[in-house]
């Protein structure tokens, strides 16, 4: 029997598949010169606007030789809304090297949760870097799926006793400034929720909102115009605080100006990411639960997301107790470890409260079916299509993934049927 065991670790420095933006420099009105922004960065850690991302890369050595990756990196809009600074991969790769390696040399993977807790338990009394969490618990993950000769999601399924899934997670994909074009291209792949929009400037909001306004009504007379017929998406946008900026950070106003697109767009199920930034967790958590109590009692078919200012597994939980929103982003890569996310899924579905897997355009191939593994053993609402801001690619690799993913754990229910109809019949 082989024994199941970390035996050496390699690191291996790579790209992300956007880039990092200061959404700090950009809310205030920076230019933008082709891809660039110009200006100086506001935002600690950034040395211009927009940077392209980095990722770290963990391979562990397993016992058999065979070597199981996991993924570092942060999102798009690091150090903004209460998330950590703009990931730096020399800083990460000698916490990982002094800290975290020493940790997993001899860890038996075989228990998911157990190695995790031993591995990404807290150093000098702080957390770890959650960009550092978010990659090893990847590659431990994936350890215990190779020891048990599994998918990652049947790991997932078997630690925190769940059934294996038969459901398919809706998906959602993200259009980046190309919004014309790429609706086009979620429309003509019959995207489940679209198109997010990247609604993160005054310009693009308009006066009001009136540019947002049309942009909305415009997604629903393109899918009218080129969809299959019958296709039917959710539509979900991002706002990144806007509402509140331009109509005013009171509750009511905002809930009065979601409700007027809803309007706009009769039919559709509406939902708006981040209305507003109130600036804090304890203001964001008071400040939402109203507004989603005032659209509650509006009977609209309006949602409200939480992103900004909800990042942990505590904030995920607090944020589901209170009601402070329809849906909950878990943007993994801001949660940390992998198990938390798998945890913050269940704690939605406890609380009656959406769960959305979601992520960042600057992941990887290999954080992005990870999480498909995830969103799909806990059975989240609906899940991001990334990385990068391409379209086709994030729904190839995270569609593609699921669809594989599906069809084993099919074969495998089928498999033990037929062994246990055999069984019986013995």
């Amino acid at each position: 029997m082989i024994s199941p065991v970390i035996k050496d670790v390699i690191l291996a420095p790579g790209n992300g598949s956007f880039f990092y933006d200061d959404q700090a420099a950009i809310r205030a009105g920076a230019a933008q010169d082709g891809f660039c922004y110009l200006g100086a960065p506001l935002t600690a850690g950034f040395t211009t606007i927009r940077m392209p991302s980095r990722s770290l890369s963990i391979g562990l050595v397993l016992s058999d030789d065979m070597i199981v990756w996991g993924d570092m990196m942060n999102v798009q809009y690091s150090g903004a809304g209460g998330r950590e600074p703009v990931f730096q991969v020399d800083t990460i790769e000698a916490l990982t090297k002094s800290v975290v390696i020493p940790r997993l040399l001899s860890c038996d993977v075989s228990n998911f949760l157990a190695a995790c807790d031993r591995v990404l338990a807290c150093h000098e009394n702080k957390r770890l870097p959650l960009a550092i969490e978010y990659g090893v618990s990847q590659a431990l993950l994936r350890a215990a799926a190779q020891m048990a000769r599994t998918t990652l999601a049947e790991v997932i399924c078997s630690e925190y006793h769940l059934p294996l899934p038969d459901t398919r997670v809706p998906i959602y994909a993200q259009s980046g400034d190309s919004r014309e074009i790429n609706v086009d291209k979620m429309i003509l792949k019959s995207v489940d929720v679209l198109p997010h929009g990247l609604i993160n400037s005054r310009e693009k909001f308009g006066p009001s909102g009136e540019r947002f306004r049309d942009f909305v009504k415009w997604v629903v007379k393109r899918t009218k115009e080129i969809g299959e017929p019958g296709y039917h998406p959710v539509l979900h946008f991002d706002v990144y605080g806007w509402i509140g900026l331009e109509i005013g950070m009171q509750a009511q106003k905002i809930a009065d100006f979601i409700a007027r697109v809803a309007d706009d767009v009769p039919g559709y199920r509406l939902h708006i990411e981040c209305p507003a930034d109130f600036g804090s967790t304890e203001a964001q958590l008071e400040e939402y639960a109203k507004i989603v109590a005032l659209l509650d009692r509006r009977g609209t078919e309006a949602r409200v997301v939480v992103d900004e200012q909800c990042n942990t597994l505590g904030d995920i939980q607090l944020f589901a107790e209170t009601k402070a929103a329809h849906l909950i982003q878990i943007k993994m890569p801001d949660v940390g470890s992998i198990a938390d996310s798998a945890r913050a899924v269940l704690v939605c579905k406890e609380n009656g409260v959406g769960a959305y897997i979601g992520g960042s355009c600057t992941e990887t191939d290999l954080s992005a079916r990870a999480a498909v593994n995830i969103a799909v053993a806990t059975g989240a609402e609906m899940m991001l299509a990334r990385p990068g801001m391409g379209v086709d690619e994030g729904i190839s690799i995270v569609g593609n993934e699921q669809s594989r993913l599906l069809s084993v754990l099919d074969y495998r229910r089928s498999k033990n049927s037929r062994r246990d109809a055999g069984e019986a019949s013995a």
